[in-house]
């Protein structure tokens, strides 16, 4: 699934939902290739009723195929822990390895983040546009490496739920290591930024 340089990721639609699925597409075909899943324990979901849901811990673990009952098909794991002004978002292979990490910056008018390797060392940053839902992922040298881009859902379902479409877009030739990290970008953009 990873060897790819375009994904459409849409999340499940629900009005009082207190976690979030996602099933990652091929653009083209519409064929689902992954779902990712929100896994949180009954007590964060308890507090979510009372504490904006961005403040809470989360972890979403992504799945190749169609199901994320088999632990074989887990290609990765985000996680964020509790946050206020800069949220890190670290990224676990399915093995256990550790990729790599995000973290948002304090301040910015679009949102951002600082993209590091398992090292420590930072080797990209994700830039907003502060007019919409257009994120730029960039290398260290401001040069694009992809896109993460809402994709409009229709009136009805953009006002009534807080289900988003996006595309995620990655330049170049498809590169497994690469497409994990936007991936697991545009999932974290959804839940640290834009997740009302």
């Amino acid at each position: 699934m990873l060897d790819r340089n375009t994904f459409f990721v849409r999340e499940h639609a629900g009005v009082l939902k207190l976690t979030d699925t996602y099933d990652i597409l091929d653009p083209e075909t519409q064929e689902q290739i992954g779902i990712a899943k929100e896994k949180v324990s009954g007590f964060v979901k308890f507090l979510r009723l009372l504490i904006h849901k961005n403040l809470m811990p989360t972890r979403i673990e992504v799945h190749q195929g169609k199901s994320f009952d088999n632990p074989a098909n887990l290609l990765f794991t985000i996680r964020r822990g509790v946050g206020f002004f800069r949220t890190k978002v670290e990224i676990i292979k399915g093995n256990g390895e550790p990729v790599g990490f995000m973290r948002s910056k304090a301040f910015s008018i679009g949102g951002a983040f600082n993209v590091f390797d398992a090292s420590g060392n930072q080797v990209a940053k994700v830039k907003g546009n502060w007019k919409g839902w257009t994120f730029r992922f960039l290398d260290m040298n401001e040069n694009e490496l992809g896109t993460v881009t809402k994709k409009w859902a229709g009136l009805g379902k953009e006002l009534f739920t807080t289900a988003d479409n996006y595309i995620i877009q990655l330049h170049g030739e498809p590169s497994p290591g690469l497409a994990t990290v936007l991936l697991a970008a545009g999932l974290a953009i959804d839940t640290v930024f834009k997740e009302k």
